[in-house]
């Protein structure tokens, strides 16, 4: 459906292999547009909420592509490090995450600086009202896939363990934690900044 140019709407659990339906046309999109000359910004632009995502999503493609978080590509305008001129294939990937991360008023922004007559993509593991209405606005008689049910949350297949620790004990639950389950398998920590990245990096290493 992506591939003939029309906008779409995909619905579908984390973990389904969005990624790959969106990129897969947008590497056929790219082919099919004349080369890019000095000064030009991208052909596709991808949208993510947080930066580990958008890199994630940057190891699968590398051409005339380019994947980034809608605070840090505003920095980016703002500079005039890039433009939107050329972009003809917008995605944005968990939209509904997106928005509830505060990103609606950086993503009208970006919108209004790519010509009209783009394709659009939106994903998103679920259907708010608040995606929907984002989705009108924006996308022009698109199509709608939906794989499993429209309330979709998070995958199932994911086992969710919530604990509510106060700031001064999350460092030593979090090394109860690592000695736990510590087995060989890789383990991924998110923090909300950088600097508590580094933060915790330097605990762990002490």
């Amino acid at each position: 459906m992506a591939l003939k140019g029309r906008d779409l709407v995909g619905i579908a659990e984390t973990g389904s292999g969005k990624t790959l339906s969106y990129l897969l046309p947008a590497l056929v999109h790219v082919m099919a547009q004349p080369r890019l000359v000095q000064g030009e910004g991208p052909v596709v632009l991808v949208l993510a909420p947080t930066r580990e995502l958008a890199v994630q999503i940057q190891e699968e493609a590398s051409v005339e592509i380019v994947i980034t978080t809608p605070g840090r590509l505003i920095d980016m305008l703002e500079a005039n490090h890039t433009n939107l001129q050329r972009v003809t294939y917008l995605v944005l990937d968990e939209a509904d995450r997106m928005l509830d991360m505060g990103f609606q008023p950086q993503i009208r922004k970006i919108i209004s600086q790519i010509r009209p007559d783009r394709q659009t993509l939106f994903w998103s593991a679920t259907w708010p009202k608040e995606v929907e209405a984002l989705a009108r606005q924006f996308l022009h008689n698109p199509y709608k896939v939906i794989i499993g049910s429209s309330d979709l949350k998070a995958n199932p297949s994911i086992n969710q363990v919530i604990e509510v620790v106060t700031d001064g004990e999350m460092h030593n639950r979090l090394i109860k934690l690592l000695n736990e389950l510590m087995d060989g398998s890789r383990i991924l920590i998110f923090v909300e900044t950088k600097k508590g990245c580094d933060h915790v990096t330097r605990q762990l290493r002490i």
